[in-house]
C-alpha cells in the first residue's frame, strides 16, 4: 500500500543521532506509481519521510551493504586508526571472493592504498575490495561483520542484519528500504566529505582496467551527487540516489531507495521520477534557528527567574508545496518548570498545525542550565507554588 508521511523525525535531549523514528502522520497527496518491490523518499534536510511504498519489508541488500562497509572505514580513517594513504595486503579470501561477481581485480602480491580500495569498493561495487577494507579495519571478515551489526544496532537499523561486508547472497544478510535511507543518511551527514570525493566519480581505473559507476544518474541528473547501487537474482536491480537542489536561499537533499525493479534501466528512471516528484510538490521550510529563543517562561526554584527554551538544532519541515503559510506552532510546555533543569533537558513539545491538524512535532529543549536555588528561595517558591 502506498503511504505519504507527513512525517517529522524527533530529537531526543539525550540523543546522540539526529535520525531518530518518525512521530507523527498527517496529510494525503497522491504517490507516484513507481515499479519496485519497496521504496522510500527521505528528505535529509528536513530528516523526513515524504512517501513510501512498503519501506518495512525485508529485502536482500545485495550491494547496498557496501555502504555500511564504507561507513565503517570512513569512521576508521577519521579517528586515525586507517590512513588513505596506508598500504595494505591482500588476502587470498579477499583475491579469491566470487569469481563471478563484481570486483576490483586486487592480486596478493601487488599491495593496494586505503584510498584504492575505497574507490573500487564505491565506484567498481568491488567485492574483493569490500573484504580486503574489512581485514584493515577488523583484522578479519568475521570481526568486520560484528562491527557492522553493532553499528547498525547504534544508529537504529531495527530490522537489518549483516553477514558480509559486499551484500552477496546470505539469509542472515538482510535490510528493509527504511532502514538503507537511514545508514545513507546517516553517512552523508557524518561524512560528508568522504561523499563528496567517492559517490559522484562516475568511473575509476586500477590493474589497467577501468570501469563505471553503476549509478546511471550521475549520467543522467546533474543534481546527482551518489549512491550504491545493489543486485543479485533475489534482490532484483537495486538503487540508493542522492540529490540536492536550491531551496530557497539554501539546498536541500532528498535520498530515494528503490529495491527489487527488473533491471538497470528501471531502477535509474524509477529513481529519477521519485526523485523530480518529491522536488516539484514539496518544499522544505526552515522553522528555528540552532539555539533559537522560542519562549523564555517562568522558572521555579532556580537562581533565576526565566529559562530560554529552543532547540539544539536548526529544525526544517517538508510539506506539500503552498502549504507553508498555513503552518501553525502550538507550544506545549511542562509547567510549572521546576529547577534543577539541565542544558537540552526536554521542557515540553511543540506541534506544527496545518488546517487544524499536526503535522509535526519536536521537543522543547532547555537553552540553558539553571542550578537550584538556596534553601530560602526553594521554600518561598513552594509557598507562591501553593497559591499559582
Amino acid at each position: 500500500m502506498k503511504k505519504f508521511f507527513a512525517s517529522l523525525l524527533s530529537i531526543s535531549a539525550l540523543a546522540t543521532s539526529i535520525f531518530t523514528a518518525p512521530v507523527a502522520t498527517a496529510q494525503s497527496l497522491p504517490a507516484p506509481t513507481i515499479a519496485a518491490k519497496s521504496w522510500l523518499l527521505l528528505d535529509a534536510t528536513s530528516n523526513q519521510v515524504i512517501a513510501s511504498q512498503d519501506p518495512t519489508l525485508r529485502i536482500e541488500p545485495a550491494s547496498l551493504t557496501k555502504i555500511m562497509t564504507a561507513y565503517l572505514v570512513f569512521t576508521a580513517v577519521k579517528e586515525k586508526k586507517l590512513d588513505l594513504n596506508q598500504s595494505v595486503n591482500v588476502s587470498t579470501r579477499a583475491w579469491k571472493v566470487d569469481a563471478s561477481s563484481s570486483k576490483m581485480f586486487i592480486e596478493p602480491n601487488k599491495p593496494v592504498t586505503i584510498n584504492e580500495l575505497l574507490y573500487g569498493l564505491i565506484v567498481q561495487s568491488g567485492n574483493d575490495a569490500a573484504v580486503a577494507l574489512a581485514e584493515a579495519v577488523a583484522g578479519s571478515e568475521d570481526a568486520f561483520v560484528v562491527q557492522m551489526n553493532r553499528e547498525a544496532d547504534r544508529i537504529g537499523l531495527k530490522s537489518s542484519h549483516f553477514a558480509n561486508p559486499h551484500g552477496l547472497p546470505s539469509p542472515e544478510n538482510y535490510s528493509t528500504a527504511q532502514d538503507l535511507s537511514t545508514l545513507a543518511a546517516r553517512l552523508i551527514a557524518d561524512h560528508p566529505e568522504f561523499y563528496k570525493t567517492y559517490y559522484s566519480t562516475k568511473s575509476y581505473t586500477y590493474n589497467k582496467i577501468t570501469q563505471p559507476n553503476r549509478n546511471r544518474l550521475l549520467w543522467l541528473d546533474p543534481t546527482v551527487d551518489g549512491m550504491k547501487t545493489g543486485h543479485t537474482e533475489a534482490a532484483g536491480y537495486c538503487l540508493i540516489s542522492s540529490s540536492i537542489r536550491p531551496n530557497g536561499t539554501g539546498q536541500r537533499r532528498l535520498i530515494s531507495v528503490v529495491t527489487g525493479t527488473a533491471s538497470d534501466q528501471v531502477r535509474a528512471q524509477e529513481s529519477l521520477k521519485l526523485l523530480n516528484w518529491g522536488f516539484l510538490n514539496f518544499d522544505t521550510v526552515k522553522l528555528y534557528e540552532k539555539g533559537q529563543a522560542i519562549a523564555t517562561p517562568e522558572i521555579w526554584k532556580g537562581t533565576q527567574a526565566q529559562i530560554k527554551i529552543g532547540f539544539n538544532r536548526d529544525l526544517y519541515v517538508t510539506l506539500p508545496k503552498g502549504a507553508a503559510a498555513k503552518l501553525k506552532p502550538a507550544l506545549e510546555r511542562k509547567d510549572p518548570l521546576v529547577a534543577p533543569i539541565a542544558l537540552n533537558g526536554k521542557v515540553g513539545t511543540v506541534k506544527m498545525m496545518l488546517d487544524g491538524k499536526p503535522v509535526a512535532e519536536f521537543p522543547v529543549l532547555a537553552l540553558e542550565q539553571v542550578e537550584q536555588a538556596s534553601i530560602f528561595g526553594r521554600a518561598w517558591d513552594s509557598l507562591r507554588l501553593l497559591f499559582k
